[in-house]
């Protein structure tokens, strides 16, 4: 996948992370849970490029 794509992934795992500590500091159970998939959504993400790119290059070769 394009760095573009990764750049978005990593974006959307340092958000999920800013706002699982927001709801740390604040006590938002919902904050922290919320935090926790934004970065789960962001990890698999990255699984599937990570399997697109090996992909790719076994059939480039």
């Amino acid at each position: 996948m394009s760095a573009g794509d990764r750049m978005e992934n990593a974006a959307e795992k340092v958000g999920g992370k800013a706002k699982e500590a927001m709801g740390k500091m604040t006590d938002d159970e919902g904050k922290i849970v919320e935090g926790k998939a934004q970065q789960a959504k962001a990890d698999v993400k990255n699984a599937g490029e990570d399997v697109e790119d090996a992909a790719k290059d076994a059939f480039d070769k």
